[in-house]
């Protein structure tokens, strides 16, 4: 419960309070300056030059209708392709093209599926569906990854050389 003090403080903040918000209603109510005037024709001929030229013709185009990048001929070379190129292949939409082309200028050059397996959301079926519409043109960054067991060797495949 407030004390007597409170009560008053509270009364003299409710009553200036009051005070001003009349004070501010009554002036705008009952006074029509030079300057309101002027800016009201200016506020019309605003809006008359927006409807003439909403008749005219001369919309901005709507956000949501965006053209659609156009399709790859052949086989986007994914090396030096741009995000624009990138994104107009089927699959790849405008977040994932982002990643590949950061991931692109942050490590190097892809040079196989291997290597674009390395971007975050690109997986073996992206891969597989990806086959056939891609194709890698530079030699990739080698890694430095440092093998120190035997069993981390990549295996020989088919026969092993014989010595004679």
């Amino acid at each position: 419960m407030p004390t007597p003090a409170e009560r008053k403080a509270l009364l003299f903040f409710s009553v200036v309070l009051v005070l001003g918000a009349s004070t501010r209603a009554y002036r705008s109510l009952h006074s029509q300056s030079p300057a309101d005037v002027g800016a009201q024709s200016a506020l019309e001929r605003q809006i008359n030059a927006a409807d003439s030229a909403r008749r005219a013709g001369m919309r901005k185009s709507k956000r949501g209708k965006q053209k659609a990048p156009p399709k790859p001929v052949g086989p986007l070379d994914l090396d030096v392709a741009d995000e624009k190129e990138i994104e107009a292949l089927r699959y790849i939409g405008p977040t994932l093209a982002k990643r590949i082309v950061a991931d692109r200028d942050s490590f190097g050059p892809f040079g196989s599926m291997d290597g674009l397996r390395r971007v975050k959301g690109i997986g073996s079926s992206m891969v597989a569906k990806l086959d056939s519409a891609v194709t890698f043109s530079l030699v990739p960054r080698p890694t430095n990854r440092v093998i120190s067991r035997r069993s981390e060797l990549p295996k020989a495949r088919g026969k092993p050389h014989r010595r004679d």
